[in-house]
């Protein structure tokens, strides 16, 4: 259990001083800094010569730019690899309706570098101003007609600096006679309006298109259903993504993001308003009837309200149960006047009028249950009943809302092929934006999906790989993340550290059992053997019992052998023992006096 307290404190505490020292290495001052500086640099020409003996890691894998072609037939395509605004016109309109000095549209354009670019060589064009108007257009090769080929628009974007409130969007210019691309500006007709937009918390990825009806030649937009998907991030993250948009002959239409469906659907079906007005329209000129009865229920007309209601009773009656608690000061005021107020010097009472000190709770009733004059308290009245009303019933004369008739729309009519729109034969980008610098690049215009889908390859494709290779791993960037918010290195050492601390201490570490000697010491009584134990040792001295009874057999017909071999050698021994005592017993007796015979002289 000291062990488990003493790893976690331990990890508490390089939590701790990770972070103190990073605030330490902050708060260093200048001095401090420069000799840090030159120790780093000696010991940066140390590690270089360290590497020129010993082999270098492998270089990142390098992205080499190279401007995208074609692959088919296109009717734009445009990288802007050539570093000019060839082929572009700059408008020179103003808007309508708005004061000169914001009318103009001054907003600049140029094409540029991405700012933090990973591809070297890769151009496009940027609106470098903000809060200005901006309109700038460029002709197809050759007007595009809605005919029997899908229509792909394609080209990507880069929020460099983020986006508050602005658009990244092209139009498609109809084809029409006035047609002018020096006067671009808001109202010039468009056939088609996709890509990003952003205001506030209000992130959009437009698809309209102009349908001209047929009936009257006047044309109205038509809005794409919002995308379910998520948008904010291709807004906020500050990469180039990849805006496509495909419409087919059959009216279908997908819009991706980096080659991601986001959104689908169908032009007669999922527009607003519909392309196609309803047969039928209500009757402009029809009334309701004075005498329909629009009520599901009425109040019961033969109902009588009962001789004992009384509408009169009291919602709330006093308490006559209540008893004024004892200690309640009745003479006492629950407010009194300040006793350390004071007038103030400027009090002027011809203009301010008579001063009176302000009042305060009264200090005697802080101590007593009340002051002043009692009252009892009020309870609900249990013969309060209300305003009498009859009940309600069906009403028998009902019949329903009333709804003015259907009559056939005079304007009514239907077009089953929305797709076929009107010509265009210009992009353009006509923005406003608060965010400067936002990056176009690889417009194309085409009809095959491979094409597209090559172009992207060899341009965004690029830019994505480039910034693949870039990137650091993910321990880098937990690094990087962990130096702005040093308090991330506490949240490392617990996700990393406890788990493998836990798994050592739960899996690799086993109860300790102690020894006999330390029972012995301390008289603690010794656990029970586990049931494993106990049929284990239950089987071995079942063996050992059985092996004792086989020797303790083999000893005792060995030791019935040796007893009778005994027994005759000790028989043998008495008998040797008889012969020598009496011999002796013969001999004594012959030695002695009585039995000598007499000599004869």
């Amino acid at each position: 259990m000291e062990l488990k307290w003493l790893l976690c404190v331990t990890l508490l505490a390089l939590g701790i001083l990770a972070v103190q020292a990073h605030d330490m290495d902050e708060d260093n001052d200048a001095d401090d800094v420069v000799d840090i500086e030159d120790d780093l640099d000696d010991g940066i020409e140390e590690v270089e010569e360290s590497k020129s003996e010993t082999s270098s890691p492998p270089p990142a894998p390098k992205v080499t730019y190279r401007p995208p072609v074609p692959t088919g037939e296109v009717y734009f395509a445009e990288s802007f690899d050539k570093g000019t605004l060839d082929g572009w016109i700059l408008s020179r309109a103003k808007k309508d309706d708005t004061d000169d000095e914001i009318a103009k549209y001054d907003g600049k354009w140029e094409v540029q570098d991405m700012k933090e670019t990973k591809l070297p060589g890769d151009k496009g064009l940027v609106m470098v101003t903000r809060a200005k108007h901006h309109a700038i257009s460029s002709k197809l090769s050759k007007p595009f007609v809605f005919d029997t080929k899908p229509l792909i628009i394609q080209y990507e974007v880069n929020f460099q600096n983020g986006i508050e409130c602005g658009g990244a969007y092209v139009k498609l210019l109809s084809k029409t006679p006035e047609l002018n691309l020096d006067q671009f500006h808001d109202k010039t007709p468009y056939t088609i309006m996709f890509g990003p937009d952003k205001c506030g918390e209000d992130y959009k990825l437009h698809f309209i298109f102009r349908h001209k009806n047929p009936k009257t030649g006047k044309y109205e937009e038509k809005h794409a259903k919002r995308p379910d998907a998520d948008l904010k991030t291709y807004f906020t993250d500050k990469k180039t993504h990849l805006y496509t948009l495909v419409l087919n002959p059959d009216n279908s239409f997908e819009i991706l993001v980096d080659q991601t469906v986001v959104n689908s659907g169908n032009l007669l079906n999922d527009m607003s308003p519909p392309v196609n007005p309803p047969r039928e329209i209500e009757d402009p000129n029809d009334q309701k009837p004075e005498d329909w009865d629009e009520r599901p229920k009425i109040p019961d007309p033969d109902a009588v309200k009962p001789d004992d209601w009384d509408e009169d009773a009291p919602a709330k009656i006093a308490d006559e149960n209540a008893v004024k608690p004892e200690g309640w000061l009745d003479d006492e005021p629950e407010y009194v006047a300040d006793p350390d107020a004071e007038k103030p010097e400027d009090w002027d009472e011809d203009m301010d009028g008579e001063w009176e000190a302000p009042q305060i709770a009264n200090p005697k009733c802080e101590t007593a249950p009340g002051c002043g004059t009692w009252q009892r308290p009020m309870i609900d009245n249990p013969n309060y009943k209300g305003k009498w009303k009859p009940p309600m019933i069906d009403n028998v004369n009902y019949q329903g809302i009333w709804k003015p008739r259907k009559i056939p729309n005079p304007d009514f009519f239907e077009d089953l092929e929305p797709f076929k729109m009107t010509p265009f034969s210009a992009v353009g980008l006509e923005l406003w934006s608060m965010t400067s610098d936002i990056f176009f690049d690889n417009f194309i215009i085409c009809t095959e999906r491979a094409v597209a889908d090559d172009w992207a390859s060899d341009g965004w494709g690029l830019k994505k790989a480039a910034d693949g290779a870039a990137e650091p791993g993910v321990v880098g960037q937990m690094m990087a993340a962990a130096e702005e918010r040093p308090w991330l290195w506490v949240v490392y050492i617990l996700t990393v550290a406890l788990p493998v601390f836990l798994v050592v201490l739960f899996c690799c570490s086993g109860k300790k059992q102690p020894s006999a000697a330390e029972y012995k010491k301390t008289d603690a009584p010794q656990p029970d053997v586990v049931a494993d134990e106990k049929e284990e040792e239950k089987d071995k001295g079942e063996k050992e019992e059985e092996e004792e009874e086989d020797d303790a057999n083999e000893e005792k017909l060995g030791s019935d052998a040796d007893l009778g071999s005994a027994s005759q050698e000790e028989e043998e021994e008495e008998e040797e023992e008889d012969r020598k005592h009496a011999s002796e017993e013969e001999e004594t007796v012959n030695r002695s006096p009585r039995n000598r015979k007499p000599r004869k002289d």
